[in-house]
């Protein structure tokens, strides 16, 4: 192996704002990571707390080493006394972790020690440990603030480390302010400087204060260092850590290193997605290699480049970091995108390409934003074909909210739609207008078409468009709906919130008709490859034809 990944998402990570692990949390992204691969696995402070301690008696990783972390002896207290280092040991990892100053003016004004002494503390908890059979890491705080500081002194703390018998020599960017050229050249010199000892090997770790930690950890390689520490997604105090799951497909894919198996590699985003759930994150959509956008194509010329030629605007092939590629429809939108659109769902618009892009284009110009909503794009397209009937038509709703002095606000819709050539009426009450549209719409299609009874919405969110118009400003909604493992996203625009509201809903059931009917949408790797938007910021459609027509709102 080239180089090798430690991860330290469960103890540096865990320190990133609002950030907080169960123990159960903490044993699945163990065994995650050690599912993964990564060869190391720091599990964070046996002696801090009762969770972290009962963490290490669980934690069973099958192929990573497990790592406990802790500091360096106190001043004055032999190392076989300290309590901390004796907790380490009793941790039974096979590799420890020791945090220790190589700062001058940190250790007179943090630690308040002398000079000596912390070399002392360095020198003499590496050899507690080494004498107890444990592989040794040694983080040096601060290091590159240090060695321009006090390169001397600086380079006396990882000797001391190294003369002990530390297996590792980790270098951090503690406060996340170095550049790559100053990385690079610290880590030749101190290279040089530890050359004396074979057995020790040189490491980085690096914060994203500059956002540079991957940059600067990606220098630190290409100088010598063969250990990278970082954490998924880059989570971690203050900016962040460096992110691994950047890491790894660039030393592997970019500069050839050996450092995770290539077929494990394909789990990548698996992986930050897994990893983000967990930790109760969203996703972030436009996080490289592993986002939903990282291979979305907006662009026309972007996605008729991409029939002709593979991978064009592509760094490295999607499925290499087990990601999908996106082709966007919107008003930047070519017939490319479409016929490439029309593909993945395994439909064909035919010579109707033109008239289904003008579409589009004439509701991006009227304020639509469609690259987000697969669901209506696919409605579009659907609606176009030849033979298209509209499963039902909006004959009238109503919805009507009154105030009761002892029950309060109750809220009450009236349906009528026009199904099969039959006006069919119901009527439903709710939590409020949307809820109770929903209710009457679900009791008047539910029994003509069974598929909707598995139809689940699991998400709505309201957008206003022009605050400055206050209450009457357009609304747009987005609503995420579910049927079995398939999902789409259907939007309605209005300024009534339950005009848009009622497009979005009846779109969403008619996407889910059509599609039991016909059959058609493609799958890839037994999911359906459709686009998953960032929620709270798409915008839809007007309704179709006949649709939307009095809908009147009383309150």
């Amino acid at each position: 192996m080239d180089v090798w990944l430690y991860d330290t998402t469960l103890r540096d990570g865990a320190q990133r704002e609002g950030l907080g692990f169960s123990l159960d949390d903490k044993i699945r992204i163990l065994d995650l990571l050690d599912e993964f691969g990564v060869p190391y696995i720091e599990g964070g402070f046996p002696s801090s707390n009762p969770r972290d301690a009962e963490f290490f008696r669980r934690a069973k990783p099958r192929h990573a080493k497990l790592v406990a972390f802790g500091g360096t002896r106190r001043a004055g207290v032999r190392a076989d006394s300290d309590i901390n280092l004796r907790t380490l040991i009793a941790a039974e990892t096979p590799t420890v972790a020791f945090v220790g100053k190589s700062s001058r003016r940190h250790v007179v004004h943090v630690l308040g020690v002398s000079v000596e002494e912390n070399l002392a503390m360095i020198a003499e908890s590496v050899a507690f440990a080494k004498q107890r059979g444990r592989e040794v890491v040694f983080d040096a705080e601060h290091f590159f603030d240090a060695m321009g500081e006090d390169r001397k002194y600086a380079l006396a703390s990882v000797h001391a480390a190294a003369a002990a018998g530390a297996d590792w020599i980790v270098l951090c960017d503690t406060n996340g302010g170095s550049l790559p050229a100053w990385v690079g050249r610290v880590v030749g010199e101190t290279r040089a400087a530890l050359a004396p000892f074979e057995g020790t090997r040189i490491g980085v770790h690096t914060h994203n204060d500059s956002e540079l930690a991957v940059a600067n950890s990606l220098a630190a390689v290409e100088a010598g260092a063969q250990m990278v520490q970082g954490t998924i997604n880059g989570w971690g105090e203050r900016c962040g850590n460096a992110n691994l799951i950047s890491l790894a497909p660039t030393l592997t894919l970019k500069l050839a290193k050996s450092c995770v198996d290539e077929r494990a590699l394909r789990r990548l985003t698996e992986l930050s997605r897994r990893a983000s759930e967990i930790a109760n994150i969203a996703p972030d959509p436009f996080a490289p290699y592993v986002g939903a956008a990282a291979f979305a194509h907006k662009a026309g010329y972007h996605a008729a480049a991409s029939e002709r030629l593979e991978g064009a605007y592509e760094h490295v092939p999607p499925a290499a970091v087990g990601n999908v590629r996106r082709i966007l429809v919107s008003e930047l939108s070519g017939r490319g995108n479409l016929r490439a659109r029309a593909r993945s769902l395994g439909l064909d618009v035919g010579d109707q390409e033109a008239a289904v892009l003008a579409r589009v284009k004439d509701m991006e110009n009227r304020g639509f934003q469609l690259e987000a909503a697969d669901g209506t794009v696919e409605l579009v397209m659907r609606r176009a074909q030849d033979g298209y009937v509209a499963p039902f038509e909006i004959v009238d709703i109503t919805v009507v909210s009154r105030t009761d002095i002892h029950k309060g606000m109750a809220t009450k819709a009236s349906v009528t739609l026009r199904v099969q050539a039959d006006a069919v009426s119901t009527e439903a009450e709710g939590s409020g207008p949307v809820d109770a549209l929903d209710r009457a719409l679900r009791q008047t299609l539910v029994p003509r078409f069974a598929e909707l009874e598995r139809l689940r919405l699991v998400d709505y969110k309201v957008r206003i468009l022009d605050p400055e118009r206050a209450t009457a400003a357009t609304t747009r909604v987005l609503l995420e709906a579910a049927h079995g493992d398939a999902r789409w996203i259907t939007v309605g625009c209005s300024e009534s919130i339950i005009e848009a509201s009622c497009q979005a809903l009846l779109d969403s059931y008619e996407l889910c008709v059509l599609r039991h009917e016909s059959p058609r949408v493609a799958t890839d790797g037994g999911s359906l490859n459709v686009d998953h938007a960032t929620p709270g910021d798409a915008d839809g459609p007007s309704a179709p034809q006949g649709r939307g027509r009095n809908m009147g709102a009383a309150s």
